[in-house]
């Protein structure tokens, strides 16, 4: 009963690994669940805002994890390391190799690794914090690589746990136009849900699917139906998106603002609770130690004192100008500064005295063994 409670890999694995009999009472994590890449329609046929820019293609869902990792006995001559931890993101290839992506940028590369090709979990601390979504396409010249769709804005799955099958997965995902469309696997097509094309953000909270448009209501998806049902009032943030956040079991809506005169410059935020006794919307005025991440595919809460080179009450956001940066906004003096790039890369990509790969790439055997 207990190990058919546990939805996460890493737990499964700790598991299995008590003794004989704890490792026959339950089967391995790869038995049940869906393995990505899944296959999907191509997402532009259910838009139809404009003419496909290429003819219609197959639409592939990748999966990435996101791990905390923390060194159980940490070097006593090394300041640097204490006892705090960093983030590690991870997708997995068919064959089983693990590849580093930037928790935030969701960007991967090439660099290969060359120490170490395997990792002891006896001496690491390793905890699942969630896992993001992307779609993307293959050319037909070049059959190896993929590219993200350029109209998918944001995507969520559920349920995907060590005992869900593929079929019994549900994928909502908003367009770039605001749209928000369904699909499950085996769909010929997607479907559209929902009248308005004003939606900014897509959760899985509390294992239900919820939406928020650009008002500031959140809206709860039943699935079976398709419907939206009110879930919030209308937060009337006056700001260019709205992002929802889980953070210590409480959802936030994360409003940014850009400038007037120059749309892709972010001048500010401002975050909101939902009291769902009060049913109404509290403006949060500090985020106490807790760190905001808004990535390119997903957005998530950190606890600054666990991890290594964080600051709290403040909020993580991508730049998409001419050079795309990691920047960072206190709700403390609503300042604005880039992320150092060296202090950048060791949030995520441990010291090389921890034992911990030192740059992104395809990995051997990562964390499962």
């Amino acid at each position: 009963m207990i190990g058919r409670s546990l939805d996460t890999r890493i737990d499964v694995l700790r598991f299995r690994s008590i003794c004989s009999s704890w490792r026959s009472s339950i089967p391995p994590f790869s038995a049940n669940p869906p393995r990505f890449p899944l296959q999907f329609p191509d997402p532009n046929t259910a838009t139809l805002t404009e003419p496909p820019r290429w003819p219609p293609r197959l639409a592939f869902l990748f999966q990435t994890t996101l791990y905390y990792i923390q060194t159980l006995n940490p070097s006593t001559s090394s300041s640097t390391l204490s006892n705090k931890g960093w983030l590690m993101k991870v997708d997995e290839s068919n064959s089983g190799k693990l590849r580093f992506v930037n928790p935030v940028l969701d960007s991967r590369t090439r660099y290969t690794i060359t120490r170490p090709k395997t990792l002891n979990l006896l001496n690491f601390r390793v905890v699942e914090y969630g896992k993001a979504y992307t779609l993307q396409f293959q050319l037909p010249i070049n059959k190896r690589r993929y590219f993200p769709y350029p109209f998918v804005k944001k995507l969520v799955v559920f349920p995907n746990s060590a005992w869900t099958n593929a079929d019994e997965c549900s994928i909502f995902m908003i367009f770039v136009d605001g749209k928000l469309g369904f699909a499950k696997p085996g769909d010929e097509k997607w479907t559209l849900v929902g009248e308005s094309s004003n939606y900014d953000d897509v959760i899985v909270y509390k294992g239900q699917f919820y939406v928020v448009d650009k008002v500031g209501i959140v809206w709860w998806i039943e699935c079976s139906s398709l419907k939206l049902v009110q879930f919030s009032p209308t937060l009337w943030g006056l700001g260019s998106q709205k992002h929802l956040v889980e953070s210590c079991g409480a959802l936030y809506v994360v409003d940014k603002y850009n400038d007037i005169d120059d749309d892709k410059k972010v001048v500010g935020f401002k975050v909101y609770k939902l009291d769902e006794e009060l049913g109404q919307w509290v403006l949060v005025k500090s985020l106490g130690d807790q760190v905001f991440v808004l990535g390119a595919d997903c957005s998530f809460s950190v606890p600054a004192q666990e991890f290594s080179g964080y600051k709290g009450d403040s909020i993580l956001f991508i730049d998409s100008g001419d050079v795309t940066l990691v920047l960072v906004f206190s709700l403390k003096d609503h300042s604005i500064h880039e992320l150092d790039s060296c202090n950048h890369f060791q949030r995520f990509w441990p010291p090389e005295q921890t034992g911990l790969p030192q740059a992104n790439g395809w990995v051997y055997q990562c964390l499962y063994t």
